[in-house]
């Protein structure tokens, strides 16, 4: 298991993604984040097909964040059930990875 982590959240709007993107770097619980805007969603909610425009969130973080992470979005996301997931970042740019080290 790597040490660096790729955050993946979907956030129901732009905005929620800015707000919570913004609350992990200033808290440093990701080095930075990418936001990824009107993406849309087809998912299985409450046992009905349904459609959604989101806003993708991604975090460049380490693995000790994980646990503060997700306890943070639960807490400010506006969904019942939040997707949040990582995943191992295996190899990249050395630079870039000691940056997100010295950033988190």
């Amino acid at each position: 298991m790597s040490n660096y982590k790729l955050l993946y959240v979907t956030c129901g709007s732009k905005i929620e993604a800015i707000k919570l993107g913004k609350l992990l770097v200033k808290n440093k619980l990701a080095a930075c984040t990418n936001i990824f805007s009107n993406i849309k969603s087809i998912f299985n909610w409450k046992h009905k097909i349904r459609e959604s425009h989101e806003a993708i969130l991604i975090g460049k973080t380490l693995k000790k964040n994980i646990s503060k992470i997700i306890k943070l979005i639960e807490i400010k996301h506006s969904y019942e059930c939040p997707c949040i997931l990582f995943f191992d970042i295996e190899k990249g740019n050395k630079k870039f990875l000691s940056w997100i080290k010295k950033n988190t």
